[in-house]
């Protein structure tokens, strides 16, 4: 079942405003519509925030009459609302509206689809977190000074925090835990991060060993909500925030044993800290030795470019190895169109000084560009070499099995000697040097 089946807001009208230029309500429509919302009304304004209301005084009163005439349930406001200009537009509108600002929407969406404990545990702490400032600041000085005062709202709200990080750090341990036994049995971990309704799950499911190329992309069944590389199936839709677990497939690249990982989407316009929240995502994206920076290339050239920005932003402070731009959905666009995506994509990468490698141009449902994509990652890993000459026992031949398990491995076997040339990661290599030098000892020694 997915979020759109779950969820039923009612009739909304969206609001949205912004200093510079009329908004363009294209993607706060789409998250009210990933919510459940029947979105029938809209009103915008283009002007500097009004202390009271956000909106402009005259425009929130003609906000109010949409809502009356719409018979609408429900107001989503695409941006952030204080807990006074909240309280105020209630007050406009008809009675039993409800109010909704962008934050909490994502925040509501991401809970309803969150499965996993450690996916819930991260809901709940980034909803916390965006209440306590306002409760806060909502509550009474009074109340606030008496530190000790028995049911502070205020204090009650900081040792759930307290709890749900503790929480959180035990279940990033066992995560933490679970990547370096991958890594010790000869897995490179890539991860693929990006905005939500990239294509990242499409492109999961096309790189993974158990990609079926004559069955559609379309009749992949639904997240159940586990982390297991072995069993865990894969949602590719075009709707937000389809994947709101952190999904893990198994991957041969060029003889490399790779583990891919597809974190949740990220969303423009989110507070840092609430994005801090989400630390098993951000984890999966700091641990992988390379990441996969996926953008959709059929968004039109500001929306494009504002993507690729709040992808660049999260990157930036948390990926610690190379990332490799990947422009997928090319397939909907002609060859000019292609350049123009890539051009952007490459003057965000310049502009914000972020070190990465060539953008890919791909389309993960059709499968154009992606043997570049692998040839481009395989090259972004980090890789070593050796070659081993050793006498023809058991014990050199289940060395062999151990690196044909672990890397690419090219073995000839002779009368008198097994000759591997052998390429895989730097810390499986020097694995496999000190048991070849204990195997070139031990016949020796016979």
């Amino acid at each position: 079942m997915n979020v759109r089946d779950r969820l039923d807001g009612g009739r909304a009208v969206v609001a949205a405003r912004d200093a510079d230029e009329t908004p363009d309500t294209t993607e706060i429509r789409r998250l009210a519509e990933a919510a459940g919302y029947d979105v029938v009304g809209e009103v915008t304004q283009r002007r500097t925030e009004d202390l009271r209301y956000n909106l402009g005084g005259g425009k929130a009163r003609e906000l109010a009459d949409v809502v009356a005439e719409r018979d609408a349930d429900a107001v989503v406001f695409d941006g952030e609302l204080s807990p006074g200009q909240y309280t105020d537009l209630l007050d406009l509108f008809p009675a039993g509206t409800t109010l909704t600002d962008r934050y909490r929407l994502v925040l509501e969406i991401f809970a309803d689809g969150a499965g996993s404990t450690a996916a819930t545990t991260q809901v709940d702490l980034a909803t916390l977190r965006y209440e306590l400032p306002r409760v806060r600041r909502a509550t009474e000085e009074s109340l606030l000074n008496a530190a000790t005062e028995k049911g502070s709202p205020v204090l009650d709200m900081e040792k759930r925090i307290d709890a749900m990080e503790a929480k959180l750090d035990e279940l990033t341990d066992a995560a933490a835990d679970r990547r370096a036994r991958r890594r010790a049995e000869g897995f490179d971990l890539v991860a693929l991060a990006g905005y939500t309704n990239a294509g990242k799950s499409t492109l999961l499911r096309r790189l993974a060993d158990d990609f079926d190329a004559e069955s559609s992309l379309d009749d992949a069944s639904g997240d159940d909500g586990r982390n297991d590389d072995h069993t865990e199936s894969i949602t590719v839709e075009d709707r937000l925030f389809e994947t709101l677990e952190t999904t893990t497939r198994r991957a041969t690249l060029d003889g490399r044993r790779v583990l891919l990982t597809d974190t949740v989407g990220l969303v423009a316009d989110l507070p840092h800290d609430l994005v801090r929240s989400f630390s098993a995502t951000l984890d999966e994206i700091g641990a992988a030795a390379a990441v996969l920076a996926v953008v959709d290339a059929s968004a039109d050239e500001e929306r494009l470019r504002r993507r690729v920005e709040t992808t660049v932003e999260v990157l930036a402070a948390d990926a610690t190895g190379p990332v490799v731009p990947v422009v997928n959905k090319v397939d909907r666009l002609d060859a000019a169109g292609r350049e123009a995506a890539l051009g952007v994509v490459a003057d965000v990468l310049a502009e914000a000084g972020v070190e990465t490698r060539e953008p890919v141009a791909i389309s993960a449902l059709d499968g154009i560009g992606v043997d570049g994509l692998r040839d481009a990652v395989v090259g972004a890993l980090p890789g070593s070499t050796a070659t081993f000459e050793l006498p023809p026992s058991g014990e050199s031949r289940a060395f062999v099995s151990w690196l044909h398990e672990r890397g690419d491995a090219d073995v000839t076997y002779g009368p008198e000697s097994i000759e591997i040339s052998f390429a895989g990661k730097p810390s499986v290599v020097d694995e496999a040097e000190r048991w070849a030098a204990d195997l070139r000892s031990d016949g020796r020694e016979g």
